[in-house]
């Protein structure tokens, strides 16, 4: 198809939510910042990977993904590195961004450090965005704007 180009379900669904005012609120009330780079990818791309598109971006980044078993679009916010955090040790090179968003469900947020990294980063896993309020908004608008 001419002027279409492909695109992740995550990528599509992460274009929904910044469309919204809800979604753009939720984002804001949870660090993100317009402007602010979000990386997209797949539970089983490797930790280091994607805190390597990570690195690229100045500033603290989020990064989405579409989980697997709930279908749920996830966030983390992961900070800058800095000389103020402890130095933790390397995150194991097997680990899976997927595995790494497991962890931080049982924590909330964590340090930590990719072998690239000379200092650490902290990341914060986001709550789900709560899409029955979304969805009820998005039909408000439609319905309101056909008046």
């Amino acid at each position: 198809m001419p002027g279409h180009i492909v695109r992740s379900k995550t990528a599509e669904r992460v274009t929904l939510l910044l469309d919204s005012r809800e979604g753009r609120k939720y984002l804001a009330r949870h660090g993100w910042k317009e402007g602010m780079a979000i990386v997209m990818t797949l539970p089983s791309e490797p930790l280091e990977d994607v805190m390597g598109l990570v690195s690229v971006h100045p500033g603290a980044v989020l990064v989405a993904m579409v989980d697997e078993d709930s279908q749920d679009l996830r966030f983390i916010h992961v900070s800058e590195t800095s000389a103020a955090l402890q130095v933790v040790e390397e995150s194991a090179r097997s680990m899976s961004f997927g595995n790494f968003v497991d962890a931080l469900e049982l924590g909330g947020m964590a340090t930590f450090r990719i072998r690239y990294w000379k200092y650490s980063a902290v990341a914060h896993i986001l709550p789900v965005f709560d899409t029955s309020e979304f969805q009820q908004a998005t039909v408000y608008q439609r319905t309101s704007t056909r008046l």
